[in-house]
């Protein structure tokens, strides 16, 4: 399915496709300050729909994931990095889509605190 997400002022909006039935709590020192509800789908099926230069960006630990965030509200809808084959991957924060049902979604923690 294809879904429209956004932070929360819109400055940062995108298209993603996937099915999402389960999403990622993860307890590393950002999603755990965040609150983010991670799902990881290929690059290629996000697309940004509002101009690149809207996107503000922070890497921390070892700068591998660019985790994106609008600098006038706030919040990361979602972030790039590759996977341990080298593909590259989107993280989509979940509660940045308003058409998924938070409450449906199986939810696994991830101790991502001791990577």
């Amino acid at each position: 399915m294809r879904y429209e997400g956004s932070c929360h002022c819109g400055n940062i909006a995108f298209e993603v496709e996937g099915t999402f039935d389960s999403g990622l709590d993860c307890n590393c020192s950002l999603c755990r300050r965040r609150g983010g509800l991670l799902a990881f789908v290929p690059a290629e099926n996000l697309r940004l729909t509002t101009p690149p230069e809207n996107l503000s960006t922070y890497t921390f630990n070892r700068h591998v994931i660019q985790h994106h965030f609008c600098a006038n509200c706030g919040i990361a809808p979602y972030g790039e990095g590759t996977d341990p084959k080298g593909n590259r991957m989107a993280a989509v924060n979940l509660r940045c889509l308003p058409a998924i049902d938070i409450e449906a979604l199986t939810i696994t923690k991830v101790d991502g605190r001791s990577f």
